[in-house]
């Protein structure tokens, strides 16, 4: 128990850090940030149920107010954003992300957390930042589509880095890559 609340800590510290590197703003309001990968990595390495909680964690504090957003952001407001459909689906990223790794047990973890990674952390993600810009820029959903094709190439380049690192992890500490963990703590 205690394990998974430091894992779920860790995690939302490590979203938060990666909101330090420096924003690239765009002119719709979505900025071009790090911290997409922080739930990537949420996914791969903790797993579906503990990388949704430590993003969960994470929103929640922001939510609050605490300025943990690329650029300092935070508050309410933020959900209320261009970007807030991306933050909204930030748990169910790092959840489908998990999951996949989860029950993906064959081939290269690199790969596996890679495609998961594109998958979860891209596709699921931009199906919500897609709808909630729509909604708040009042565009159809198709032009907001084409407005997050700037995001794809750098998003893929996280994917892949996301892979590489979980793998990374899972051999030098095997046990801290829990969406493998054969045990898969409760």
């Amino acid at each position: 128990m205690e394990k998974n609340v430091a894992y779920t800590a860790l995690f939302a510290a490590l979203i938060a850090a990666l909101g330090l590197v420096p924003k690239i703003s765009l002119s719709f309001g979505v900025p071009i940030s790090a911290q997409s990968l922080g739930i990537m990595l949420c996914g791969t390495i903790l797993g579906a149920r503990r990388g949704g909680q430590a993003v969960l964690l994470f929103l929640l504090l922001v939510a609050l107010g605490m300025p943990l957003l690329s650029g300092g952001n935070g508050g309410l407001g933020s959900f209320m954003s261009a970007s807030g459909g991306f933050l909204i689906g930030w748990p169910f990223a790092a959840f489908v992300t998990g999951f996949i790794v989860e029950k993906w047990r064959k081939g290269s973890l690199t790969l596996v957390a890679s495609v998961a990674s594109i998958i979860g952390g891209i596709g699921v993600l931009y199906a919500f930042g897609i709808v909630g810009m729509s909604i708040v820029l009042k565009k159809s959903l198709l032009e907001s589509a084409a407005l997050v094709l700037v995001f794809i190439p750098g998003d893929i380049i996280k994917a892949v880095i996301a892979g590489f690192l979980t793998a990374s992890v899972a051999k030098a500490r095997p046990a801290s890559v829990l969406s493998r963990s054969s045990k898969n703590m409760a």
